[in-house]
């Protein structure tokens, strides 16, 4: 009976102290589990490199639209190069194949708006005034001038608006209050032809599939595969000294 008055004593006691102010409870602490660390699979710089470019080549093929390759022979090529083995294709060969597949991937991408143009030219030569000339550039004469004609051999002096089949404008020499001085045959093989049709003073308006425009590629505003519209003044032409 001592035992545990005296038990019942030490337990009140230490109660009391605990809750003495300024008393401090020990913190309890919980075991704190070490965070699992990953071995690199990459121990060299050269293992490092090796794999970032592997990351850069694969990286630049895919952002143009390209996914589907054959990373055998892709590795294959490597290691012909680096043992200095004669590769299957020859320089000509692979540049041929590397644009041949890229303009594929890209006039794929570009089909919708391929497919916008194909339909407006369609339409818009059935309109009275429009002509059609063999390559399929539509054009209408807004003005005839009585001047001078170019050549391919001459540069044309020019102002310009163009836009998309929707109305977008996307450049315009008239904003600059400036005139377009260039070589006929140094543009858009649209113009190149249009710009033979003109005398100086005329102004037409052209209608350029994309195929004499900027094919299927992106340019700045212009989406790959675009059909485009420009108004067009001839001021004057410029001989070959």
């Amino acid at each position: 009976m001592k035992k545990l008055i005296l038990l019942g004593s030490i337990l009140s006691v230490s109660a009391i102290a605990q809750a003495q102010p300024g008393t401090k409870p020990k913190p309890v602490t919980k075991p704190v589990s070490k965070p699992i660390v990953q071995q690199p699979a990459l121990k060299t710089l050269n293992d490092s490199a090796s794999y970032a470019i592997g990351v850069s080549v694969a990286s630049f093929y895919k952002q143009q639209g390209i996914t589907k390759l054959n990373t055998s022979l892709v590795s294959k090529a490597i290691n012909d190069i680096l043992m200095g083995k004669q590769p299957l294709l020859n320089e000509e060969a692979v540049n041929m194949c590397v644009n041949k597949l890229m303009n594929e991937v890209q006039e794929s991408k570009s089909k919708p708006t391929i497919e916008a143009g194909k339909a407006f030219l369609e339409k818009n030569k059935t309109r009275p005034g429009v002509k059609t000339t063999a390559s399929g550039l539509q054009y209408e004469v807004i003005t005839e001038g009585a001047g001078i004609k170019p050549t391919t051999v001459d540069t044309f002096v020019a102002h310009y608006r163009g836009t998309l089949i929707d109305g977008t404008e996307f450049d315009a020499s008239y904003n600059r209050g400036q005139p377009l001085v260039y070589p006929v045959t140094g543009v858009i093989r649209g113009w190149t032809e249009g710009l033979q049709l003109m005398a100086v003073g005329s102004k037409y308006k052209f209608y350029i599939p994309y195929n004499l425009a900027y094919g299927t590629n992106d340019n700045g505003a212009i989406p790959g595969g675009s059909m485009l519209i420009f108004e067009l003044d001839l001021l004057d032409v410029r001989k070959p000294k």
